[in-house]
């Protein structure tokens, strides 16, 4: 039986040079002073990945704990905060607002479509009175993109921090930390980084640490505490044991990453490809607009159930693909092209099994997907 083909929007691929990087003997993070740098270099990586001269973290939590730390850190009882929501997680993030105090302010827009840079500013025209804003560059469950680039300059402009979940856009859509004016950027190992799940990683600006720095009161938390890591390098103290075995693999998956300078033409060709097969095949895609380079979001066809086609990819092809959560659950499959993900190879397998799937059910296809897929990303 062959190994399973991991086709999900994350937890992605894992390269073999990443898997002998996780089996480094390891040391003991909290007093080896070769580890300090090891850690320190490895932030500098990321920086270069981010764009960004930024201080920059890794956490040991899967990436919803950055999201969690940027509000547990930033927010003190009675502030308001914008949330931004065109998705799931974009309504997600107003949970933690309102867990560690906050007031949470939506800004809510159709989940189908990219937030409008100008209905932001006429927003905030009339009411701009915000401590942070909270933008999700790539919604996963419903394979979207936002504009970060146009929405993080008009928040700045009103004096509003900016806080974006790019989980599952970094190293697959272009995202300039500095350049955008992004105060906290937050990432994961797990999507396009192809390194296994564990890690968040995140870049906080001066005006970001300002913030964490000079509340009235203190944290409400330890382990989601950003204010202990201010002098972690200076100072040679970690708030807690580093999973030193994730760090190694994470390195390399990013160095890997970094050393590929087509990353971005890569996941836009693919990502274009897999959604021009199946829109020539007849499939509806979620998103109308904005479809994001990372994932697809497919309707289900009618008369079929979502998890009859997630059961089948898997057990007759050994495929994994992923359904959706809350809103979209029942409604969509998806297809992750992120990563280790987006290669052709891979992606080519995933077609010609989608539709052999498809067919044996029932639903009928205006042309071939891997056939188009090939097709398409041959241009």
């Amino acid at each position: 039986m062959h190994e399973i083909l991991i086709m999900t929007p994350g937890p992605t691929y894992v390269s073999e040079r990443v898997r002998q990087a996780l089996a480094r003997p390891i040391t003991n993070p909290d007093l080896d002073p070769d580890f300090y740098e090891f850690y320190k270099e490895t932030a500098r990586q990321l920086q270069k990945l981010l764009a960004t001269k930024n201080d920059v973290l890794i956490l040991n939590g899967e990436g919803i704990l950055g999201l969690e730390a940027a509000c547990a850190s930033l927010i003190e009882p009675g502030d308001r905060v914008l949330c931004l929501e065109n998705g799931i997680f974009g309504r997600g993030f107003g949970d933690f607002v309102k867990m560690y105090g906050g007031e949470a302010v939506y800004f809510t827009r159709d989940y189908r479509q990219p937030i409008s840079p100008e209905e932001l500013q006429e927003f905030l025209e009339q009411d701009s009175d915000f401590k942070f804003a909270t933008v999700v560059h790539c919604e996963t469950p419903s394979g979207l993109v936002n504009p970060v680039r146009e929405l993080c300059p008009v928040l700045k402009k009103f004096g509003i921090l900016t806080v974006v979940d790019s989980v599952s856009a970094i190293g697959g859509e272009p995202l300039l930390v500095d350049q955008w004016k992004i105060d906290i950027a937050l990432g994961g190992s797990q999507k396009c980084l192809s390194a296994p799940p564990g890690l968040t990683f995140l870049s906080i600006s001066a005006d970001a640490w300002k913030a964490v720095l000079n509340r009235k009161k203190p944290i409400a938390a330890f382990y989601c505490n950003l204010a202990l890591w201010k002098k972690w390098y200076e100072e040679k103290w970690f708030p807690y044991t580093q999973p030193i075995s994730d760090i190694y693999g994470l390195r390399e998956a990013v160095d890997l990453l970094l050393q590929d300078e087509s990353r971005l033409e890569r996941h836009r060709v693919l990502g274009e490809a897999v959604r021009g097969a199946l829109l020539a095949a007849g499939l509806k895609l979620y998103p109308v607009e904005g479809f994001a380079n990372t994932v697809s979001a497919v309707q289900v066809p009618e008369g079929v159930k979502v998890e009859t086609i997630l059961e089948a990819m898997l057990k007759k092809h050994r495929i994994m693909l992923a359904g959706a959560f809350d809103v979209l659950a029942g409604k969509v499959f998806r297809i992750g092209h992120m990563g280790e993900n987006c290669r052709e190879d891979k992606l080519y397998l995933t077609m010609k099994a989608l539709d052999q799937v498809l067919r044996e059910l029932g639903v009928s296809l205006s042309a071939s997907l891997p056939l188009e897929f090939i097709a398409r990303a041959g241009k």
